[in-house]
């Protein structure tokens, strides 16, 4: 008979974290691994999955999630560039051309002029990878995610680590799961293998690796470089969605002055010309400033953020931001923009849902799914201590309407306390 390690022992066993476990199995990395409840059996003779820096040879398997997501034959992709298990890379993956890694994110255009952008770049792979952007950020992922498959496999490495970056998260709305983790999983080995190239590769590797963990709020992957090694790397759209990504990170170890600092002086020194990261930006500050219990300036950022978006309709960062910005969209944006409000609710059900799916695997975090977004909004700033009448007065109901719907929501998650409620949190 089988014998089978719980995650706790192969962690001890391998010399790993538990969540760096979940992850292995939630990423296929671990042959025979089997799913039971929310934990994982791992076969007592399995191997540790191998860092493809130090043996390409051992890499050369695909990940289960390629099979489950039908995406991505390995065989077939024998010498192009960037992943492991693959032939000695071509020179020219030293060379990464950055015009196709995100190019929208990188271009400065004024409000309202985003589709005009996006056509104003020649016919071919940098206005099709701008295009699956622009169909992500206006809250589109099917669109999305059909324009950037087809650059899963090109050997041009900026544009496929974008594609990687779109289709991962663009499935996770649609509900396809197994390809958005496969994405995720191409994301991390482009990180692994950029280890023996040129400055350039690793700098876009690493910005892609680092976006994909920070906002899904996963372990960072383990051959992560400090983010100063890469960010001067990176030309100055891209820097910019970098230094929020990294605001974001220093949200979740909750060094939220640290964090709004940053994001001012980022917008400050010449991130407002890229209207998407820009957006970005405000958003965490949102979420710095409602957990430093300042709302006027929360609010300042937010309707900055939704002047920005607005005229193109680029609403899904506020949909994927929603359970962080302290019920400011309830208070700011449902009663002048009803119509708006009920479609970034949309985007935050469906992005929300398969976030979970993702997140709380991996992290053994079991971040709530049954609340409802008012619900959940309020429920966020208990567990940030603010009391049933600052929130009442933040989004101007009573006090009793407060305590009703935190009651709701703590009954639904069967606990009892305020403390308890902050583990159903996001975090």
């Amino acid at each position: 008979m089988k014998s089978y390690l719980s995650i706790r022992e192969a962690a001890e066993k391998w010399g790993v974290s538990q969540r760096r476990i979940n992850q292995y199995c939630s990423e296929g990395r671990i042959p025979g691994a089997q799913r039971f409840g929310k934990s994982w059996a791992i076969p007592e003779d399995a191997e540790k999955p191998v860092d493809p820096r130090q043996s390409r040879r051992q890499a050369q398997s695909a990940p289960a999630e390629a099979a489950a997501g039908g995406l991505l034959d390995h065989t077939n992709l024998q010498g192009q560039v960037g992943l492991p298990g693959h032939a000695s890379l071509p020179d020219h993956a030293n060379l990464l051309d950055h015009t196709n890694l995100m190019p929208l994110l990188n271009t400065a255009f004024a409000p309202g002029h985003c589709r005009e952008a996006v056509e104003a770049m020649p016919a071919g792979t940098r206005r099709d990878i701008a295009t699956a952007e622009y169909y992500y950020f206006s809250g589109r992922p099917e669109e999305a995610a059909k324009e950037a498959e087809p650059y899963l496999t090109t050997p041009d490495m900026g544009a496929r680590l974008s594609a990687c970056l779109i289709y991962a998260y663009a499935n996770l709305a649609i509900g396809e799961i197994p390809k958005s983790r496969f994405a995720l999983g191409e994301m991390n080995a482009s990180l692994a293998a950029a280890g023996e190239q040129a400055p350039p590769f690793r700098a876009a590797a690493a910005f892609i690796a680092f976006t994909g963990a920070v906002l899904l709020h996963l372990p960072l992957p383990e051959e992560m470089p400090d983010a100063q090694s890469f960010l001067p790397l990176l030309p100055p759209g891209l820097r910019a969605f970098a230094m929020y990504v990294q605001a974001h990170y220093l949200y979740l170890k909750e060094e939220y002055a640290h964090s709004a600092g940053m994001v001012e002086a980022t917008l400050a020194m010449g991130a407002a010309p890229y209207p998407i990261p820009a957006i970005y930006l405000h958003l965490v500050a949102v979420m710095d400033y409602m957990s430093l219990k300042q709302p006027d300036r929360a609010q300042e950022h937010l309707l900055a953020a939704w002047e920005i978006a607005r005229p193109d309709d680029l609403i899904e960062g506020f949909g994927e931001h929603h359970g962080l910005l302290g019920a400011m969209l309830e208070a700011v944006i449902k009663p002048q923009w009803p119509k708006d409000f009920k479609r970034i609710i949309d985007i935050t059900y469906r992005f929300s849902s398969g976030w979970r799916r993702v997140h709380n695997p991996i992290t053994g975090h079991d971040v709530a799914d049954d609340l409802t977004t008012t619900e959940f909004a309020m429920a966020m700033l208990a567990a940030r201590s603010w009391s049933n009448q600052e929130i009442a007065e933040h989004l101007h109901i009573s006090a009793n309407t407060v305590k009703s719907h935190i009651s709701e929501a703590m009954r639904k998650l069967n606990v009892e306390t305020r403390k308890e409620l902050k583990q159903y949190m996001l975090q």
